[in-house]
């Protein structure tokens, strides 16, 4: 099997031992080759040539990013990807039950099945997991600007940034269209959820499926930074849907007219006027272990 490794030398806590993982002789019957990104985007080309090669899986070796990056070079092809977590919140992996361990994760992507997903797009740009605009936008600019200044990331750092950014945050108005339903007011935050959960096992959409044909839009209406705090914990204990102000719209299509900053599996992107969000089935391959598609709570339809 051939396979081609894509590794952000910059992304997150782990990745010497990542970098030392998919650098050691691969297992019999594997060919691997390493390749290192030297720039924002430069991961869709590489994995673009991968599957031009022949390649049948290709590794992102990085965070939430990284993995967009990936994948974008892959859409519509038959080579599929496999993750290899190294970022601060690797929401997709978690989901697919892959192993934060870089050895065990890598034997776990060279051995398992692939299945197909759906992709969400915004404004045209791909996302795998989830999107949005609003408070998680806003904090994911914080983020990324911590980052590039040298600053340590990782979760204790995203909460500090969260809670600094909340004690001074303002909702703003939005009005969003979808199939299910529609919203128009005040909303801290607007999740657009492919997978079910941001990262670190915050779980914002309950039961939410990568191979279902509809993607969820999530509004967080209008609230104190208190109350915010206090509903906080329901993200980790898949009961955020019990919060009084959390709305959700299954939907294949939406619409998000108003200002803000948004982000797409967590890399910020500059402010708009509106949105367009929709979601594309099964234009992506996957590298799933079997484990997680045996489980009847897993992120995909039973087989």
């Amino acid at each position: 099997m051939k396979v081609r490794a894509i590794v952000n030398p910059s992304a997150g806590l782990r990745n010497p031992r990542a970098l030392a993982a998919v650098q050691a002789p691969p297992p019999p019957g594997i060919e691997l080759e390493v390749r290192r990104t030297a720039a924002a985007g430069h991961a869709v080309d590489l994995a673009r040539e991968a599957a031009a090669a022949g390649c049948e899986r290709v590794i992102a070796v990085g965070g939430d990013g990284t993995a967009n990056e990936v994948a974008t070079g892959l859409l519509g092809t038959q080579t599929a990807l496999g993750l290899l977590p190294v970022g601060s919140g690797n929401g997709l992996a978690r989901a697919l039950g892959l192993p934060l361990e870089p050895v065990a994760a890598l034997h776990t992507l060279l051995a398992s099945p692939v299945r197909a997903m759906d992709v969400g797009f915004v404004n045209g740009r791909p996302f795998l997991n989830v999107a949005g605009i609003g408070f998680d936008a806003a904090v994911g600019h914080d983020f990324h600007e911590w980052g590039l200044r040298g600053g340590r990331r990782g979760l204790w750092s995203y909460l500090r940034l969260g809670l600094k950014r909340g004690l001074r945050y303002r909702p703003e108005s939005y009005r969003v269209e979808t199939e299910s339903g529609r919203f128009e007011g005040r909303a801290f935050a607007i999740t657009f959820a492919n997978g079910v959960q941001y990262g670190n096992g915050a779980v914002v959409a309950p039961g939410a499926l990568l191979d279902d044909g509809v993607f969820d839009v999530v509004v967080f209406e209008q609230a104190s930074i208190l109350e915010i705090l206090l509903a906080t914990p329901l993200l980790f204990l898949r009961r955020i849907d019990r919060y009084p102000r959390y709305r959700r719209f299954p939907t294949t299509r939406a619409t998000v007219v108003g200002r803000g900053p948004y982000h797409r599996d967590g890399e910020p992107e500059a402010e708009a006027a509106s949105l367009e969000v929709e979601l594309r089935p099964g234009v992506l391959r996957v590298v799933v272990p079997e484990a997680t598609l045996r489980d009847p709570r897993g992120p995909f339809t039973p087989a």
